[in-house]
C-alpha cells in the first residue's frame, strides 16, 4: 500500500510539474495571432514563392513566411500590437498592407495583389478605343505572369529556382461564347443594328485563340460584314506573342473615284496585326509589332505601321519609357486586347488611293505616387496627311460634283464621313494624374498641348490650317464594386475652332467632350439567363465642336472632333 501511495504522490509531483513547465507555453499559443491570405498579381494569377513579412510597429520584430503553389501564405505565433504587412517577389513593385490592429488570438486574413514594374505606366490604355470596345472587347487570358521565374536565396547560400507553372492560372472555362445585338445612330462603319458572335478559348498549353464575326442590316447589295480571329502564346523572356487578321466588307462606304471617275460603293480591308513583348531582366520591357492593310474601294492600297515601346524601370518608383508609333489603331502590345478592328480612312488622292500616314515619338517618366501615378511625357509627331472625322448632308450628288470635296469616303448609312487634311508637324508636352477613388475605380486628369488643324477662313475642308492648341480631360475608368456596373467617362476639352484633335496619338484624341461606356450586367432572379448585360455607349454626347462650312455648290457641312453617336444593346456570355 505504502509503495503504491509513493508512486501516486511521485505521479502527482510529476504531474503537477509539467501542467506548469507547459502552461506558459499554452497560455502563449492562446493568445497568439495570426495572419494568412493570398498573393495574387493585378490579373488575378496567385504568385507562388512570394515573401511575405509581418512587422510589428512598436517592437520592429519580424515573421516570414513563402507563398505556396497556389499563392498562400501564414504566419503564426504573432503577438498583439500594430503591424504592416508586406509582399515582395522578383519583377513586381512590393504590395503593403499598412495599420493592421492584432488583437489576441485574432485570425486575420490579408490578401495583397502585386504589381508588374511596367504596370504603373500602362493603367489607361496607351491606344485609342476601339469604336465597338463595349459590346465587342475581347481580353486575351494568357498572362506571362503565370510562368514567370523566381530566384530564391536560401539559407545555405544556395540559390533554388521555382516557378508557379501556367497550369495554375484560373483560366475559367476553356472556351467562352458571346453573343451580342447593338443598335443605334452608330459611328463611321457602325450603323444599324447589327449582331456580334464571338468565341474565346484557351489552350492546355497556355496558347489562346478568339474568333469574332459581326453582321449588320442588308444594304442594296449585301450586309456589311467583320471576321476576326486572334492567337496568342507564350513566348521567351517572360514575354508573349499576338496575331490577329481580319477581314471586313462595307457596301455602304461610298467614295470619289477621282476627277472623271464618279463614285464608288464600297469597301474591302483585310489586316495583319502583330506584337511581341518581352522582359531583359528586371529593369527592361519591351514591345514591337505593327499592323498591315489591304484596302480596296476607288483603288488599292497597301499600308505598314510598326511600333515601339521601350520601358526602363531604375527603380520600383519610376519608369522611363520612350514610343514610337505609326497607327493610332495599334501602338503597343495591349493594342491587341480587342480583335476587332477600326475601318480605316482611305480616300483617293488624284489617280491613287491615300490613307493617313505619320511619326509619333515620345518620351515619359512616370513616378508612382502613393496608390496613384504621375507621368509627364514630351512627343513629337510629324502626319504627312490628318483624318478628319465629319457628319452632315453630303451626297453622292455632291461628293461627285465638279467643285464638290475629292479625298472623302462616306458612310451612307450614319451619314458620318472621313476626309484627309493637311499635313501637321508639331512639338508636344502631356501631364498626366492618376488616382484610385475605390478598389475598383481610378480616375485621371490629363493636359496635352500640341497642334491641330483649324477652321475660320470659311473655304471648307481645303481651307484647314495647322494651329497651336491645347486639350484637359477628366476621366474616369473601373467597375462599380456593388452593383458590378463597368465604367469609362470622360470630359475632353479644346476649343471649339478645332477639327481634329490635340495630340491624335492620345488615349482620349478620340472621345471629344463628353463620352461615356457603361455595362451592367442584368438580373431578375432565376428569370434571365447568367451572363447576360446591357451596354449603353456614347460618344460627343452634347454634339460640341461642330463647326459649319459651305461647299462649292452651297450646302452645309457639319465637322466635328467626333460626331456624336449613342448605341445600345444586350449582350449573353455563356
Amino acid at each position: 500500500m505504502r509503495t503504491v501511495q509513493r508512486c501516486w504522490i511521485r505521479f502527482g509531483f510529476a504531474f503537477g510539474a509539467l501542467t506548469l513547465s507547459l502552461a506558459p507555453g499554452m497560455m502563449v499559443a492562446a493568445s497568439a495571432a495570426t495572419v494568412s491570405g493570398v498573393v495574387r498579381d493585378i490579373h488575378g494569377v496567385a504568385q507562388m514563392g512570394a515573401l511575405v513579412e509581418a512587422v510589428s510597429a512598436a517592437s520592429g520584430s519580424v515573421g516570414t513566411a513563402y507563398t505556396d503553389m497556389a499563392g498562400r501564405y501564414r504566419i503564426a505565433n504573432l503577438a498583439a500590437g500594430r503591424y504592416q504587412v508586406r509582399a515582395t517577389a522578383a519583377l513586381f513593385a512590393p504590395a503593403t498592407r499598412g495599420n493592421l490592429r492584432l488583437t489576441a488570438g485574432m485570425r486575420a486574413t490579408v490578401d495583397l495583389t502585386l504589381s508588374m514594374l511596367s504596370d504603373p505606366v500602362a493603367w489607361l490604355p496607351a491606344q485609342r478605343r476601339k469604336a465597338d470596345e463595349p459590346g465587342d472587347d475581347w481580353t486575351w487570358t494568357l498572362r506571362s505572369a503565370a510562368n514567370r521565374p523566381i530566384l530564391r536565396m536560401m539559407g545555405d547560400g544556395s540559390v533554388e529556382l521555382v516557378s508557379s507553372g501556367a497550369s495554375e492560372a484560373p483560366r475559367g472555362v476553356p472556351v467562352e461564347a458571346r453573343v451580342a445585338m447593338m443598335s443605334g445612330d452608330g459611328g463611321f462603319g457602325g450603323g444599324g443594328a447589327h449582331g456580334v458572335v464571338a468565341l474565346d478559348r484557351a489552350g492546355n498549353d497556355g496558347s489562346d485563340v478568339a474568333m469574332r464575326a459581326s453582321v449588320a442590316a442588308a444594304y442594296a447589295s449585301a450586309p456589311a460584314t467583320e471576321i476576326d480571329a486572334g492567337y496568342e502564346r507564350r513566348g521567351l523572356l517572360a514575354g508573349g506573342s499576338r496575331l490577329v487578321v481580319s477581314y471586313a466588307s462595307h457596301p455602304e462606304m461610298m467614295t470619289s473615284g477621282g476627277a472623271g471617275n464618279g463614285n464608288v460603293m464600297g469597301m474591302q480591308t483585310m489586316r495583319m496585326a502583330s506584337a511581341e513583348k518581352m522582359q531583359l531582366g528586371d529593369s527592361v520591357d519591351v514591345e514591337a509589332g505593327g499592323t498591315v492593310y489591304a484596302i480596296r474601294t476607288a483603288g488599292t492600297a497597301l499600308t505598314a505601321h510598326p511600333f515601339l515601346n521601350v520601358t526602363v524601370h531604375p527603380g520600383e518608383v519610376w519608369a522611363v519609357r520612350y514610343r514610337l508609333a505609326t497607327s493610332r489603331d495599334v501602338q503597343d502590345f495591349d493594342g491587341l486586347d480587342s480583335i476587332a478592328a477600326e475601318v480605316p480612312v482611305a480616300v483617293a488622292c488624284g489617280a491613287r488611293l491615300c490613307t493617313e500616314s505619320g511619326t509619333h515619338q515620345e518620351i515619359a517618366l512616370s513616378r508612382r505616387a502613393g496608390g496613384g501615378l504621375l507621368q509627364a511625357a514630351v512627343y513629337h509627331d510629324a502626319i504627312a496627311r490628318t483624318s478628319i472625322a465629319g457628319t452632315g448632308a453630303m451626297d453622292a450628288a455632291e461628293l461627285a460634283g465638279s467643285g464638290g470635296p475629292s479625298g472623302v469616303v462616306v458612310d451612307t448609312e450614319t451619314g458620318s464621313f472621313r476626309a484627309l487634311g493637311a499635313g501637321i508637324t508639331t512639338n508636344g508636352v502631356s501631364l498626366t494624374l492618376s488616382e484610385p477613388l475605390t478598389e475598383g475605380l481610378w480616375a485621371a486628369l490629363e493636359f496635352v498641348s500640341g497642334a491641330a488643324l483649324e477652321t475660320g477662313n470659311g473655304q471648307g475642308l481645303a481651307g484647314l490650317q495647322p494651329a497651336s492648341a491645347e486639350a484637359a480631360t477628366v476621366a474616369v475608368k473601373g467597375r462599380v464594386l456593388r452593383t458590378g456596373t463597368k465604367l469609362r467617362a470622360a470630359y475632353r476639352w479644346q476649343p471649339r475652332r478645332l477639327a481634329t484633335p490635340v495630340g491624335p496619338y492620345d488615349a482620349f484624341s478620340d472621345q471629344a467632350f463628353l463620352s461615356f461606356t457603361l455595362r451592367q450586367a442584368v438580373r431578375w432572379g432565376d428569370r434571365l439567363p447568367e451572363g447576360l448585360e446591357a451596354t449603353i455607349d456614347g460618344t460627343n454626347l452634347l454634339a460640341e465642336g461642330y463647326q459649319p462650312f459651305l461647299s462649292a455648290d452651297g450646302r452645309t457641312l457639319f465637322l466635328a472632333q467626333t460626331p456624336r453617336t449613342i448605341q445600345g444593346g444586350l449582350s449573353l456570355t455563356f
